[in-house]
């Protein structure tokens, strides 16, 4: 299967080349743009993004740990399928995670923080795509990390969520962002009080939603996830 036609990102030459492939094809597997199933070629992305094939190998390698490609001796790399329990142990564990997060940040917060974060729900207001509305959303629950003084938690749990990442996306493209909105703004008026316990309730509650939709979404796209 040929690469989509769409996938073409320009290297930055102040950055490594491998972590730059690992994600542009990370992105495009979380979006969709590969789906499961799709045969990805060392050679052809090399082409397509001007490399060797040792940094596509090395991204290869990386994103099959992260569970998003499936490497096969002697018959090739394919972007995998989702696994139901995965994206339950993902949720599980962010949540654990961002409980605590959200709870550090009511501890401490000030009038920039919170016009910082209230301009990232303007903007998923305004946002055109899911696409765009998913990178707005990573970079809210970002915002509350910093805010508790703990961005590098955040960031550990980038690999961990791929499967939930994948699944967030198939739900913003069938579910009404609207709510998400809604959930945001509600944890944003809770730190803005300084309310820990309704800030975690809030946290909680949004993170759950993806379970409770879970098997519509597996239904509705049941290319996307293993048997």
């Amino acid at each position: 299967m040929p690469l989509p036609a769409a996938f073409r990102f320009a290297l930055t030459p102040q950055r490594s080349a491998q972590p730059q492939a690992a994600d542009a094809l990370r992105i495009a597997i979380l979006t969709g743009q590969l789906a499961p199933g799709t045969r990805l070629s060392e050679q052809e992305i090399a082409d397509v993004i001007g490399l060797s094939r040792q940094p596509v190998r090395e991204a290869f390698l990386r994103l099959a740990g992260e569970g998003l490609l499936d490497i096969r001796p002697q018959r090739g790399t394919f972007v995998s399928k989702i696994t139901v329990a995965e994206v339950h142990a993902a949720r599980f564990v962010r949540e654990a995670v961002e409980a605590d997060l959200i709870r550090l940040a009511c501890a401490k917060p000030d009038a920039v923080a919170i016009t910082g974060l209230r301009d990232i729900l303007a903007q998923q207001a305004a946002a055109t795509s899911p696409a765009a509305f998913m990178a707005l959303d990573e970079t809210f629950h970002r915002a509350i990390a910093q805010i508790a003084g703990h961005a590098r938690a955040w960031d550990h749990l980038q690999k961990l969520k791929s499967q939930m990442d994948r699944v967030r996306f198939l739900q913003l493209q069938d579910f009404p962002i609207p709510t998400l909105i809604a959930q945001h703004k509600a944890m944003v008026d809770a730190i803005e009080v300084g309310d820990a316990d309704r800030a975690e309730a809030e946290i909680r509650k949004h993170l759950r939603l993806i379970e409770a939709d879970l098997p519509q979404i597996e239904a509705a796209h049941p290319d996307y996830f293993t048997p």
